[in-house]
This record gives structure tokens, C-alpha cells and sequence, in this order.
């Protein structure tokens, strides 16, 4: 009885999440006598308090907090750890300005958590999880699989052979503690669908979420959909983010090369930064104009509306089974996306028909697909346009009202108005 993902369950919470019966959770309370819920929300969002008493904060996380605390019909309570030294897309704010609750711990410190009715903290926090299992209920959040936190220390290129088997030793003893405490766990969230796999055993108030920047009224217009099936230019290839070797971003060049010599006119354009962006951009020279790279720009004012106008087709070089939320953001903006078929892409090719997944780090069969779509290019507006439904039936809005739904779901019984 859960609710369905494109014809595939993916709760198995006992399943009151759909718009008209949201409200049925809040009916468990009397909104106007009862002491109503008290949310707490570890985080390992950074914090730094300033001389006048305003804190410098992450601004996705302050947006994220607002939204958190609109939804919950209740008081909501963040917790943070003090410990950065720098906060690069931050901003300063007083703290009677956030709209929520926010309590600044020592680097180190255990929470206090007496007071709260529910707690939600990611899975990758060791003071959460000792928690599982306590008088207050913990809902946790989690989105690496250990396959790829082994894959990530694998990949990790400062270190070396003996550290890395330390640190694998050492993520092996967490992912044991992580399966205790999600068993004993009120709730257990999933982003993504290679978490929601691993864990969907371990406890009945599971559910998959699939994580995204995408809100509604930021997704393609049927006038650029338009458009786009109108364009019959060089093909426009389109990638962004962390341009690292655990994203892959060292096959971007060579598969652009392999698109030169089949004959494809294309034009790609790289969005990012990072260890592999010196080399990138050393090597786009090569292309006379053809390959560009750009410094990152603001997601929402910047990049949404280039993608949404100028791109149609997102190259993902991507091998970690992360969620990655670039795949739901790319198909929001009407760009259908061609990549590796890592566990998050190879199951959400399909579901959202939104693109092709092709062999694991297979730079050729990357090649021959874009091949394949430029030669055929009536297929390039279908992917396009099923890509698009998809992103919009998980929407920030839509995506984050389940959750939310799901918390108030994992609240203990005693709390329920008789």
C-alpha cells in the first residue's frame, strides 16, 4: 500500500502522503489547544557567529529551514555545530530574522534533545544515530550507499593505498551502526533510488524521495519546448557541476573528440569547477569554439534559463550511484540527458523516459548514443517532453510536502488527539 512512482511503489510507510489527505495528518491535533509538535533538525549545514550577534549561514540551507517550518504545523528547531572557517554561498542573518528555531552547539558537543517530539537528522551523522532508539523518535535522511562511499575513498586521489584501506575499514563499522540505528529508527527517508534499494529492508516507515532545485514555476514553458523542436542547428551538449573524477568530468573532452571524428556538429558547453577544470580548459582550445567552459553561475537566475533556452542534450559522465540531483533539474528544463548507467540514472532513464543510459564508463557508447540522437533527431523533443512530465510530477513543492507528510507520519502515537 504504498504510493506509486511511475507504476513502482516506492513507500512502505502505511501511505496517507497525497495532497487531499495531508491535512488528515494534522487532524490528529487540535490546532488551537494542543501543544503541538516540536520538530528538531540536526544538520551539518556550516554556522559562524559574528561579533554583533548575527550568525553567517548557508543560504540553501536557511531556504531550506523556512520551507521546513511553513510546512510543519508545529515549532520547528534547527541544530548546528560551530567549526567553519569559511562559508562561500552564505549570508548574515539575525537570528530572530530566520523564522525558525536555531540552537549553535560547540564543535563536538552531544545535542539535547529533551523537549523535542521528533527528531530528523542525516545518516551520516554519528551523534544522530547513537540517538536511534531513544525516548525521542529519529527520522533519518540518507542518500550514499556504502557501494558508493567505498567507490568514493577509491576514487579519492590525496590518499594513499594504506590510508585509503583505513578509511574503508572505517566507513564498513559506520555502515554497521547505520543499519542498527535505522532499525530501530521511526522512519528512514531516501533520496534517491540506489538508497531507497539498500535500505528499504531495514524498517517499514521507509520512503523514496528523489531530491531536486526544480520548483514549478521554474520548468520549461511549452514556447521553449517549442522552440526547441523548431532548432535544427549543430547539436547544443550541456554539462554542469563539480568537474572532479568522481563525476566523471575527465571523459567530457574525450568524448567530444570522438564526436569530431564521427562528423557530428555539436556545440558543449561545461558549467563548473574544480581539481579537472585547469585541464579542461586547457584542452578546449583544441575544439576552435566549438567546446566552451564557464565559470559556475547562480543555478536559478543563470543557469535554469541558459538550459532552458539554449541546450538539448545534458552529457552526464557521471559513475557514483549518488542521487544527483542534476538529473531531475536537467529534465526540467526540457533537456533530456544522455550518461553513464550508474544505479541513479540506469533505473531513472527508464521511469522517466526522459534519455539514454549507456554502459558504465563506456566513453564510445556515449559517442555512438549522441551519434544516434543527432542523425534521428525526432526522437531529441519525445525524451524531451516525457524528461519534463516527469520533473514536474517531482517538483521541489511536491517532493518536499511528502516528506514533510512522512515526518508527521513517524510521530509517536501518544501524540495524538483522543
Amino acid at each position: 500500500m504504498g504510493a506509486v512512482l511511475r507504476g513502482r511503489p516506492y513507500c512502505l510507510w502505511e501511505c496517507r502522503c497525497t495532497e487531499a489527505s495531508e491535512p488528515a495528518f494534522w487532524r490528529r491535533f487540535n490546532l488551537e489547544t494542543d501543544a503541538l509538535p516540536h520538530l528538531m533538525m540536526l544538520a551539518p549545514a556550516p554556522v559562524i557567529r559574528l561579533p554583533d550577534g548575527r550568525l553567517r549561514l548557508d543560504v540553501k540551507f536557511v531556504e531550506g529551514m523556512r520551507a521546513h517550518a511553513a510546512l510543519w504545523k508545529g515549532t520547528v528547531e534547527s541544530v548546528l555545530w560551530e567549526g567553519a572557517a569559511t562559508i562561500p554561498f552564505g549570508a548574515e542573518y539575525a537570528p530572530d530574522d530566520l523564522g525558525f528555531m536555531l540552537k549553535v552547539l560547540p564543535q563536538g558537543a552531544r545535542p539535547e534533545v529533551a523537549g523535542a517530539d521528533l527528531l530528523a537528522a542525516p545518516a551520516d551523522m554519528a551523534e544522530a544515530l547513537a540517538l536511534a532508539g531513544g525516548p525521542v523518535p529519529v527520522v533519518f535522511v540518507v542518500e550514499y550507499t556504502i557501494g558508493t562511499r567505498l567507490r568514493i575513498v577509491a576514487l579519492d586521489r590525496e590518499r594513499g593505498p594504506l590510508r585509503k584501506l583505513r578509511s574503508a575499514l572505517w566507513n564498513l563499522s559506520a555502515e554497521r551502526q547505520r543499519r542498527r540505528a535505522f532499525r530501530r529508527a521511526a522512519g528512514v527517508q531516501c533520496n534517491g533510488y540506489p538508497a531507497f534499494r539498500t535500505y528499504r529492508g531495514l524498517n517499514r516507515a521507509t520512503m523514496l524521495y528523489l531530491d531536486g532545485r526544480m520548483r514549478a514555476g521554474m520548468m520549461a514553458t511549452p514556447a521553449e519546448m517549442a522552440a526547441k523542436v523548431a532548432y535544427d542547428g549543430p547539436l547544443r551538449l550541456v554539462h554542469s557541476g563539480r568537474l572532479e573524477p568522481m563525476k566523471g568530468a575527465q571523459d567530457l573532452l574525450p568524448v567530444a573528440q570522438g564526436l569530431v571524428s564521427s562528423g557530428v556538429e555539436f556545440t558543449l558547453d561545461i558549467f563548473g569547477t574544480g581539481s579537472l577544470g585547469p585541464q579542461i580548459g586547457a584542452g578546449v582550445s583544441a575544439f576552435g569554439g566549438r567546446v566552451r567552459l564557464h565559470d559556475p553561475v547562480d543555478f536559478e537566475r543563470e543557469l535554469v534559463p541558459w538550459m532552458r533556452s539554449k541546450a538539448d542534450l545534458f552529457l552526464s559522465c557521471h559513475r557514483q550511484a549518488d542521487p544527483s540531483c542534476t538529473y531531475l533539474e536537467s529534465l526540467g528544463c526540457g533537456v533530456p540527458v544522455v550518461g553513464y548507467a550508474n544505479e541513479m540514472w540506469a533505473e531513472m532513464a527508464p521511469a522517466s523516459a526522459g534519455g539514454w543510459a549507456v554502459p558504465m564508463g563506456d566513453r564510445k557508447a556515449l559517442v555512438d548514443r549522441i551519434c544516434a540522437v543527432a542523425a534521428d533527431r525526432g526522437n531529441l523533443p519525445k525524451a524531451a517532453a516525457a524528461g519534463l512530465l516527469f520533473a514536474q510530477d517531482h517538483d521541489f513543492e511536491t517532493e518536499f510536502q511528502t516528506r514533510m507528510a512522512h515526518f508527521a507520519a513517524c510521530l509517536p502515537e501518544q501524540r495524538t488527539v483522543v
